[in-house]
Order: structure tokens, then C-alpha cells, then sequence
């Protein structure tokens, strides 16, 4: 069994191998919830959130909520929309391979570099659904990677939704408007 740092890089490099295993270790949850954490901070302070150590907890607590909806969401449509004859899964397989396919997410904390944040925020955007198309293949037993494709893009759907509302929270765009400045 590999290490948390062996299956964060086998992630990364987006080898089928390690989303099987962390699918069939019923005991890597825990190590998948870390890894959306860490990628939410990084993905946070990379993409410039302004918004302190509680921004931090709340954006990690919404991503580790989205987490949980959009296995949720994979699982439904994967098992009952979308089944092969091969198709075997739980809800537990699904969190695991997709808290590991957030692994590319840490790379979001070089957004801090000047001048490189949109860059950086592209690529690991698409590293990151690189990585989810993969974990729904493995964990879904999909030997059609189109029909992955079709799974994650219903996900993604409502995890930005989820990301979206969580932003405006967070950042209060959604609140009151600032009161008007006093005049003299």
C-alpha cells in the first residue's frame, strides 16, 4: 500500500493504477478528505482569497460538502443513468478517487506569482478534470473514457454552482451593499 504522498503524486500524474487502489482501500477516505482540504487552501490563497483564516475554514468546509454532493451526484448518475454491465461502485469508492483527483490543486498555490495566477488557474482547472474524468472511469469500471467525460461534466455542473454560492458567501458579493459614504 502506498503512502498518502505516493498516492497524492500518482494522482497528480494521473495514473489509473493509483485511483484503483485508493478506490479499493476503504481506509484512504480520511486521506482523500485531506487532500480536498489542502487543495482548497492552496486553490484559495493561489486564486488571491482575501478572506483570512476563516475564508480558509468556510472554503474547506464547502469544498469537503461539494466533495461529498458531487460523489454523490457521480454515484447516481454513474450507477443509475449511466451503468455499464461492468458498473460497480458505492458512494465510499467515488469520494475517495475523486478526494484524490483534487491532488492538482496544490499546484494552485503558485497563483501567487505575479503575473501568473490566470495561467496557473486555467491549467490546474484543467489538470483537476483531467484527473476527475480518470477517478470516474476507474471507480465506475468505465472502459468508455467519453462516458466518464459525460458523468463528470453533470458533476462539475453543480459543484461550480456550489463553488459559486460558496464565493459569494464567503467574499459577501451577496450580502447588503455598503452603505453610501457620509456626506460633509
Amino acid at each position: 500500500m502506498a503512502t498518502l504522498a505516493e498516492r497524492m503524486v500518482g494522482a497528480a500524474r494521473l495514473d489509473a493504477g493509483t485511483y484503483e487502489e485508493v478506490e479499493a482501500d476503504t481506509g484512504a477516505t480520511g486521506q482523500a478528505a485531506l487532500v480536498v482540504v489542502l487543495s482548497s487552501i492552496c486553490l484559495a490563497i493561489g486564486g488571491g482569497l482575501r478572506a483570512g483564516l476563516l475564508g480558509l475554514v468556510l472554503m474547506s468546509l464547502v469544498r469537503l460538502l461539494g466533495w461529498y454532493v458531487w460523489a454523490l451526484v457521480t454515484y447516481l448518475v454513474g450507477t443509475r443513468l449511466m451503468p455499464t454491465s461492468r458498473t460497480e461502485a458505492d458512494v465510499g469508492q467515488l469520494l475517495r478517487t475523486l478526494g484524490f483527483a483534487s491532488t492538482p490543486g496544490l499546484a494552485a498555490i503558485l497563483g501567487v506569482i505575479p503575473g501568473l495566477g490566470t495561467v496557473v488557474n486555467f491549467v490546474v482547472g484543467i489538470w483537476m478534470l483531467v484527473a476527475m474524468v480518470i477517478a470516474v472511469r476507474q471507480a465506475l469500471d468505465y472502459e468508455s473514457t467519453g462516458r466518464a467525460v459525460g458523468v463528470v461534466v453533470i458533476g462539475f455542473v453543480i459543484y461550480l454552482a456550489l463553488a459559486a454560492l460558496a464565493g459569494i458567501v464567503i467574499t459577501g458579493l451577496g450580502g447588503a451593499p455598503a452603505p453610501a459614504p457620509a456626506t460633509p
